[in-house]
């Protein structure tokens, strides 16, 4: 018979030690980076979506008791965001119908935010229709007929 002896057990070599820290070290670098990157898409993220917010805002009140007037304006809706609106008149062949009872105007916003350099922007852009000035140069019979 053919005895066979008991093997030592024997821990890890320290080269093994040393390579599975490296492996450790190298996953969790990859690991913090995508963390980091996913952090800063989430913060590009909340600025586009608060530069929408201001953007509806000016947009549903742009014009609201007051006829539209094309034009290039402009402001700050606070320190972080800024606001540049152009309004065009518009029709599908290009220029403004003279003697027309309804104007269609398109509105173009950008809201800017960042460096004021290389700054982060948005662009927003609706159509606008107007009517007959109300309370205007009404001429005619206003008081009633005879």
């Amino acid at each position: 018979m053919n005895r066979s002896r008991p093997r030592l057990q024997r821990g890890f070599s320290l080269l093994e030690v040393i390579a599975a820290i490296l492996l450790l070290a190298i996953a969790f670098t990859a690991l913090m980076k995508v963390a980091g990157a996913s952090i800063s898409l989430s913060q590009n993220a909340a600025q586009h979506t608060e530069a929408a917010m201001w953007a509806r805002s000016l947009l549903d009140s742009a014009f609201v008791g007051e006829s539209v007037k094309p034009g290039a304006s402009s402001g700050r809706f606070n320190q972080e965001f800024r606001w540049q609106l152009n309004v065009t008149p518009w029709n599908q062949a290009g220029a403004a119908v003279p003697n027309a009872s309804l104007h269609l105007y398109q509105l173009d916003l950008d809201v800017l935010w960042g460096q004021s350099v290389h700054p982060h922007s948005a662009h927003f852009s609706t159509l606008r229709l107007t009517g007959p000035e109300v309370g205007g140069n009404n001429t005619g019979n206003a008081q009633g007929s005879p």
